[in-house]
């Protein structure tokens, strides 16, 4: 037991020095070839257990939750980063991020979410489960994160991309208030009503999209990302 906590501790030393690089790079480094302006609900959330989830451009998405909070982050990552090799592999392990099956049969990923977020942690999710290459809709959303905050009472930050993040032009990010479910907190719960939680995240978030493109009369020509 001893080892299994030393081993613990390990990890979470390592976790947190590559979060301080991650930080370091994001604020001295990728502002400036990839510039961004961050909109909406800029808290930063320093206590307690959070979902961030996130519409799904491209692999520099992953910068985003980390202005969310000065911790780690947790990422739900596809198995396909670990199976593939090469870079990917190596960013996803030194992430310590959470392989998940796309079938949504991976009950492994479900207990380490939950294990997380029931000691204070934070995950991020892309429900999208892949990368979006259109701007004209978000892609449908895979079942979970809904579940997993209402499981263990943890309010959910939705963070919009408005376009894919490209070298050296502005994308504008959007970061919504928490959202929570606590009309189901302590209650069992159907597929029924998990699956209309997903679909209020989801169009949450699209909603978070279109009333920014309205309000400054952006238009987006190209459904190509």
């Amino acid at each position: 037991m001893k080892k299994h906590t030393v081993s613990e501790e390990k990890k979470a030393k390592k976790l947190k020095k590559v979060f301080k690089i991650l930080h370091f790079w994001e604020k001295h480094m990728f502002r400036f070839f990839c510039p961004y302006t961050r909109h909406g609900n800029l808290t930063k959330y320093e206590n307690g257990p959070l979902i961030c989830i996130g519409n799904h451009y491209s692999y520099m998405d992953v910068v985003f939750p980390c202005l969310v909070t000065d911790r780690p982050i947790h990422f739900v990552a596809k198995q396909q980063l670990w199976d593939n090799g090469g870079p990917m592999k190596k960013f996803v392990n030194a992430c310590q991020c959470i392989p998940v099956k796309r079938d949504g049969t991976d009950v492994q990923a479900i207990k380490e979410c939950m294990r997380l977020l029931k000691a204070g942690e934070v995950i991020n999710i892309f429900p999208e489960g892949t990368r979006n290459h259109s701007y004209s809709e978000f892609l449908p959303f895979f079942g979970g994160a809904a579940a997993l905050s209402i499981k263990t009472q943890t309010p959910i930050v939705p963070i919009v991309k408005v376009t894919k993040i490209k070298m050296f032009k502005r994308t504008h990010v959007i970061f919504g208030d928490p959202i929570e479910f606590r009309q189901y907190y302590g209650k069992k719960v159907t597929k029924e009503q998990l699956d209309e939680c997903d679909n209020l995240l989801r169009e949450a978030m699209w909603n978070m999209r279109l009333a920014f493109l309205d309000k400054h009369d952006i238009k987006i020509n190209s459904d190509k990302v």
